[in-house]
């Protein structure tokens, strides 16, 4: 790979971190070929970037971006996934690709300029994704005016009971 190659990488890959909200490294030693086809197709469903690098280019790559603190502890062979949207979307797919392949493990990660270590990336896989929290916070925000409606419309109806009970009573005496 000459020069000119390794810089575009470099820019590329710089751009991305750039943009990304969260970045975790991944260790990908002994998977074959056809499962790594399958963990990018999977990560490119999410609006994940998904790219294994030479660690010297990531480190030059990830300076002077939210991701730096990788930076230090890029060492053996690894990928980077990078996280645009929804980091918890990340985080679900390459845990429950981790569960499926013995091979693929999560190293360690950051989140908006916080390293995470290889258990707070699965901790963050547990938690409810975007859409999830937003119907949710939805459902919250709805519940208080039906909860105010149906408190009135009690009210009325027990009203129209009490008339009721008046007319009948005035009507059998």
């Amino acid at each position: 790979m000459n020069r000119q190659d390794k810089a575009q990488i470099i820019e590329q890959l710089h751009e991305k971190a750039s943009r990304a909200s969260i970045a975790v490294v991944t260790d990908f030693k002994g998977m074959t070929v056809e499962e790594m086809t399958q963990l990018r197709a999977k990560c490119f469903e999410i609006g994940v970037d998904y790219q294994v690098v030479k660690n010297t280019l990531a480190r030059l790559a990830l300076n002077d971006t939210d991701h730096g603190v990788l930076s230090e502890h890029l060492k053996e062979n690894c990928a980077i996934a990078l996280g645009y949207d929804d980091p918890v979307a990340l985080a679900k797919a390459l845990a429950d690709f981790a569960k499926t392949n013995k091979k693929f493990a999560m190293r360690y990660g950051t989140l908006e300029g916080q390293f995470l270590d290889s258990d707070a990336v699965k901790e963050l896989s547990k938690m409810p994704s975007k859409p999830e929290l937003l119907s949710s916070l939805l459902g919250t925000m709805q519940a208080v005016p039906r909860n105010f409606v149906c408190l009135f419309a009690n009210i009325e109806r027990k009203f129209l009971y009490a008339l009721t009970a008046i007319k009948e009573q005035k009507e059998a005496a």
